[in-house]
């Protein structure tokens, strides 16, 4: 049974599909079974994935009930993707008054779920009705945060919102990490606010911290993961070492298991 993590923030520019992307990247280097559903009208997942065009998107998911396996797409770096497009736009307008608006990802994705590790939802930066979508299937959360002025402000509003979406729609619905990404360590206010993070949310911060890195930024522009673009770039080994740790959070409690059965 695959492990849905949704990769959201609110606030745009946090690296929020750079973060997807490598993620899905990353896992499949480890051997796990990866889709990655680009959700964002934006399509930038899908394109930093390699997938220029497609017949089928998310959308036909949503407003003609596809069957899924007619949507998803190989990618040439080891992870399947469902693609996204400007007419999500419209997707999420039709949606706003059908009476179960927010369970349409996951009736769709029940086929798939034993072929899969890892389902890993790309969100637009917004709280809508795909967003909504996406947080009522997800077992986990992924937030990469910017080590920026109003990050902690941010993060607080939407740790606000989360608790509101378990209550109303997902009570199963957790946060499996916190992500500083365009990381400058020489920078004081970096410093500052990562410090911050770790004291106000502690175990919820990944140990792994994405830098700013040029190598990283170039890569969607190539429609690759970053690990295939530049494979020895600081950003390359900080998401091969996030997309590990991911894995031994999202399978603590069977790793755990494992362990007691070995003593």
């Amino acid at each position: 049974m695959a492990h849905i993590i949704s990769i959201t923030n609110q606030k745009g520019g946090v690296g929020k599909t750079t973060t997807a992307i490598n993620i899905a990247a990353g896992l499949s280097a480890m051997h796990k079974r990866v889709l990655l559903v680009d959700l964002d009208p934006q399509g930038n997942a899908s394109s930093g994935s390699g997938i220029e065009s497609a017949n089928k998107t998310c959308l036909h998911l949503f407003m003609e009930n596809a069957p899924i396996n007619q949507v998803i797409k190989k990618s040439t770096y080891g992870y399947d993707v469902i693609p996204g497009n400007y007419s999500l736009t419209q997707c999420d307008i039709n949606l706003m008054n059908h009476p179960r608006k927010a369970f349409f990802l996951k009736q769709s994705l029940v086929p798939v779920m034993d072929q899969y590790d890892y389902i890993l939802l790309d969100c637009p930066p917004a709280l809508n009705n795909l967003t909504l979508n996406a947080q009522s299937c997800a077992n986990y959360l992924v937030v990469p945060v910017q080590c920026e002025f109003f990050a902690l402000e941010g993060l607080t509003k939407l740790l606000g919102t989360i608790e509101q979406v378990k209550k109303q729609i997902n009570p199963q619905l957790k946060v499996l990490g916190l992500i500083r990404t365009m990381f400058d360590g020489r920078n004081r206010l970096t410093q500052y606010v990562s410090a911050e993070l770790e004291k106000h949310f502690s175990e919820r911060v990944f140990s792994s911290v994405i830098p700013r890195n040029i190598k990283l930024a170039e890569a969607p522009s190539h429609g690759k993961p970053v690990m295939y673009h530049e494979p020895k770039s600081q950003g390359a080994l900080a998401y091969l070492a996030l997309s590990a740790e991911i894995d031994r959070k999202a399978n603590a409690k069977q790793y755990a298991n494992l362990l007691k059965e070995s003593v």
